[in-house]
Order: structure tokens, then sequence, then C-alpha cells
């Protein structure tokens, strides 16, 4: 086994394609989940046919005491966790003059303060071993900045800000910290877009298609693995050239 990963996020899109994608390279996967849990369930049943070494824990990431309790089960499970992929998050569309404070707070909550606390229980095990790595999900909107989504875009804004702070940080106690910043992706969060808009977003993409949750999720394997061993504080943004 390569380590143990820690994948917030899990059940579903992006995260999912992280745990199986971990799970094939033969990891170890703990799989975090919230509110999913019948699909947390149905990850766990795949990952164990697959003969990976897998368990799922439900945590809010955006709650001190739920992530602490994740991480001991974790490390009770499968000990120390070598990476962490902060991949949990929210988004929503709306008119900057129509976002009201909860929704601006629940946003940071879960994309910034969920990361936040995730990382902050696993870096000490981290620091300690003198290895880890840790990959921060962002987005292209957290690069370039989207209409009609501030918030979002703001809150994917700290990850990469966060990512380059903490790499120069606890880059010489041997821990490397990255960013995926994916672009447009076929995920439960663009399913919402009508049959138009997706087209349109096709065609402004130079490569002529949209993402894949496995796309992302080889960009995150391979910054985790040898392949990015001198790689930190960097931005990997997969998006078909959308952002350049």
């Amino acid at each position: 086994m390569k380590g143990t990963v820690l994948i917030t996020g899990a059940s579903r899109g992006i995260g999912r394609a992280c745990a199986l994608a971990f799970g094939r390279a033969g990891w170890c996967v703990a799989a975090n989940y919230n509110k999913s849990e019948g699909e947390a369930q149905a990850l766990l049943d795949e990952l164990r046919q697959m003969h990976v070494s897998a368990d799922i824990f439900r945590a809010d990431v955006s709650n001190a005491r739920e992530v602490a309790k994740m991480l001991r089960e974790a490390e009770g499970r499968f000990g120390g966790v070598n990476a962490l992929v902060n991949n949990a998050g929210v988004a929503q569309q709306k008119l900057f003059s129509d976002i009201t404070e909860a929704e601006w707070q629940h946003m940071f909550d879960v994309n910034v303060k969920g990361m936040f606390l995730c990382t902050k229980a696993v870096l000490p095990g981290m620091v300690s071993a003198k290895r880890g790595c840790i990959v921060n999900l962002s987005s292209i909107w957290g690069i370039a900045g989207a209409s009609c989504e501030v918030h979002y875009s703001a809150s994917k804004a700290a990850v990469i800000g966060f990512t380059k702070a903490l790499a120069k940080e606890v880059g010489p106690s041997g821990v490397r910290v990255n960013c995926v910043a994916p672009g447009v992706v076929e995920t439960d969060m663009t399913a919402g877009l009508d049959g138009c808009a997706r087209q349109e977003l096709r065609e402004e993409t130079p490569l002529g298609c949209l993402g894949t949750p496995e796309d992302i999720a080889r960009a995150v394997l391979f910054l985790a693995e040898e392949g990015g061993r001198f790689i930190t504080g960097q931005v990997l943004s997969p998006n078909g050239g959308l952002v350049i």
C-alpha cells in the first residue's frame, strides 16, 4: 500500500472519482461524507469489490468536533493519514445583490473553513512523519471569477491563497500542498444547467468538451504521487483551455 488518503466530500462527483482512482492506485481510502450516506455506502461497496482497504466516515467538515472525531476514527482504522484531498464544497448561482449573509457564511464555512479544519487536523501527523501531501480543490472561477457566483468565486480564490501560503510554511517539513482548479465538469453542480448553457460552455472551451470527474481525479492523484514529488504551492487547472 502507498499510504492512506482522506478524501472529503467523497460520496459523489469529483470526490467519488478521486476515491476510486486512489483505490486503484493502491492507496487505503478514508472517504468522508456528510448527508449522502447511501451514496457513500455504495462507494464503499465498490471499493471493497476492488479489494481496496477502505471505510467511510461521516462528518460536517465545517464542524471542528466532527472533523476531530473523523480523524480519530480514520487513524484508528488505518493509522496515519499520508494524503488529504480537501474536496468537500458547495456552489450557488445568484446575483450579488441577492446573496444573503447566511448564504455567504455557509459558502465560506464549507469551502474554506472545512479545508482549514481538515488540514489543521492532519498536519501535525504529517509534520511529525516529515512527509505528506495535501491537495485542495478550487475552481477556474477562483482564478478568473464568475458573474453571479461572487461568493463561490471568492471562496475558491481563498483556497488558492491558502494553498500557496501553507506550501511555503510546511515545505521544510516535507509536506507538499497543491491545488487543483477544475474547469466545467459534468457533476451534480452543473446538472442544473439547461442544454443551451451546456452547449455554450462546450463551444467556449477550446477542446470542445466538458470535463469529467475522472479527468480531475487523475490530476489530484498525480500531485499526490511520485510524479508530484517536486511540486508544491502550485495550481493545476484541468479546464480544456477555457481559462489560460
